[in-house]
């Protein structure tokens, strides 16, 4: 360590290394100093040249609209084996740059090979995400602004694009006007955040005192459908509740929360000491898309002084379809609500859109301001930072905006109804096959079946024929379906939310399902 000298200048401190001189300084930069081995280092400082950001830029949009016209002649799922990429690639960075005609070559070579394409027509996993064109535009301007949104002040814009496009989508599905919103990156984010607020409500200092090593504290209850999203389960831990803190209840033969016995659960604790807060429901589990009785739960949580929370992150983009307005039923009687536009309303990852009618609970929450984040707008204006975990906010507003206006309400309102429609179909289509069964209902567009050929009729051998069944399409390349467990059986999911997906992509991928079952059962 060389020694250092102190310098006191107006009650400041510098710290300078004083064997390194300004000359020295400027030639290092300059990349004229020679290093170690006598090399000259050449090395420039500065960002790519505009011209070259240009050239490879304009290249790569046209390699992305290729991308997206022919992405129905590519695999769905990669074909590869784990460590494929990292025995590919070098152990460490290189040493000098590399030209961007290698680097882009390597997306071909490298990456490309161990992609799944959630972008693909025929992706029918999990919740898929599509990328818009529009959004896609609007994700590439955000990277170029490079802002952070943490304060109004240091991006207006983005503050009040975020705050003008939630009223937009706050009124596409019809939540009332005393919704405040705030987007966030996830709804596993989202989440945490509503029951943090609700944990802040309890009016026990937390905030101050924390929960550890106090006396005066019961346990916390948090109470949700046992097919609620394991988001829940998370927050749960992170925020000192444990997962003895949530009591999973019951559902019906529908797979909704059952109200008596929330009322049940809910009555129980109190009697045994413990201290219920929260009750988070759900529009669309992750399972099977199921809706809670939210109004019921609302008036519930009305009376029993709770705060309830719906996570609405996959189902409540449907609620923009005047005949699905229902869905929404109560949640806006709820004390906050969330929904992902980047789920099924074709914004790319991530935005998570989280609207509360106690906003000042959750500042409360969070709110945190050193000197340095002060100014002088504070009291007339939104600085989002004070109103969650994170400091840094990207400016993911603008995506949004971008596909709100490039569609417009009926553009979307005529997509999201028609991926219903499909999805209505392929549950049809379940239903009057022989060889296959829903499992659950379809109140959206993801259908949950299971195959149920004669001669397997045990769960134990129904759950191997599906697990084959889902490994033998998903290896084809031609579809991708994951699975869920409904009490002791494996179920197949099949979701249709995809921007690009068409009735074809949806029959191919019915009669891939129908040929990998025979052939699973002829061998």
């Amino acid at each position: 360590m060389r020694p250092r000298i102190r310098f006191e200048d107006a009650g400041l401190s510098f710290w300078s290394f004083p064997d390194i001189s300004l000359a020295n300084w400027n030639a290092i930069s300059r990349g004229t100093m020679s290093n170690e081995t006598g090399d000259a280092n050449e090395n420039r400082i500065g960002d790519m040249p505009t011209e070259e950001f240009r050239k490879y830029g304009h290249q790569l949009i046209d390699w992305i609209g290729d991308f997206l016209d022919g992405i129905d002649e590519t695999r769905v799922t990669a074909a590869v084996e784990p460590g494929f990429l990292k025995q590919a690639l070098p152990d460490a960075a290189p040493e000098e740059g590399e030209d961007m005609d290698a680097i882009l070559a390597d997306v071909g070579r490298v990456i490309m090979p161990g992609m799944t394409h959630w972008n693909h027509p025929s992706f029918h996993a999990y919740f898929n995400s599509s990328g818009s064109g529009p959004g896609i535009l609007g994700e590439l301007l955000g990277s170029a602004f490079n802002i952070n949104g943490m304060l109004w002040e240091s991006c207006p814009a983005a503050t009040e694009l975020e705050e003008v496009t939630l009223g937009w989508l706050r009124k596409l599905v019809g939540l009332p006007d005393d919704f405040w919103g705030i987007i966030y990156d996830g709804a596993s984010t989202g989440n945490l955040h509503a029951i943090a607020a609700a944990r802040a409500n309890i009016g026990l200092d937390i905030r101050e005192q924390g929960l550890s090593g106090r006396s005066d504290v019961p346990r916390l209850r948090l109470y949700t459908s046992r097919h609620v999203h394991s988001s829940v389960d998370k927050a749960a831990l992170t925020l000192g509740l444990g997962r003895a803190g949530v009591r999973k209840i019951p559902t019906d033969g529908a797979f909704q929360m059952r109200m008596d016995l929330l009322a049940q659960a809910i009555e129980e604790d109190r009697n045994e000491g413990c201290l219920p807060f929260c009750v988070v429901g759900t529009v669309g589990t992750t399972s099977t898309t199921s809706i809670d009785p939210n109004r019921s739960i609302a008036e519930l949580c009305e009376r029993e002084g709770l705060w309830f929370h719906v996570d609405a992150a996959h189902g409540g983009s449907a609620a923009i379809v005047p005949e699905m307005r229902f869905i929404l039923d109560g949640c806006e009687r709820a004390d906050s609500v969330l929904l992902n536009p980047h789920k099924w309303m074709f914004v790319p990852m991530d935005l998570c859109a989280f609207y509360t009618k106690r906003p000042e609970i959750l500042r409360d929450a969070f709110s945190l301001i050193p000197e340095y984040l002060r100014t002088s707008h504070d009291e007339a204006v939104q600085n989002y930072m004070d109103y969650g975990v994170a400091l840094g906010r990207r400016f993911r507003a603008l995506k949004l905006w971008f596909v709100l206006r490039y569609f417009g309400a009926e553009g979307l309102i005529a997509r999201i109804r028609d991926h219903i429609r499909l999805g209505q179909f392929f549950a049809e289509w379940i239903d009057n096959h022989i060889d296959f069964t829903r499992m659950a209902p379809t109140p959206l567009s993801t259908v949950c079946f299971c195959a149920t050929p004669t001669g397997f009729v045990n769960a134990e051998s129904l759950n191997m024929i599906n697990r084959k069944l889902m490994e033998a399409v998903n290896r084809s390349g031609e579809a991708y379906i994951t699975h869920t467990m409904l009490g002791d059986r494996l179920v197949l999911r099949f979701v249709v939310s995809h921007l690009r997906t068409t009735e074809e992509h949806v029959r191919d991928a019915w009669e891939l399902i129908q040929k990998k079952l025979v052939e699973i059962r002829g061998h």
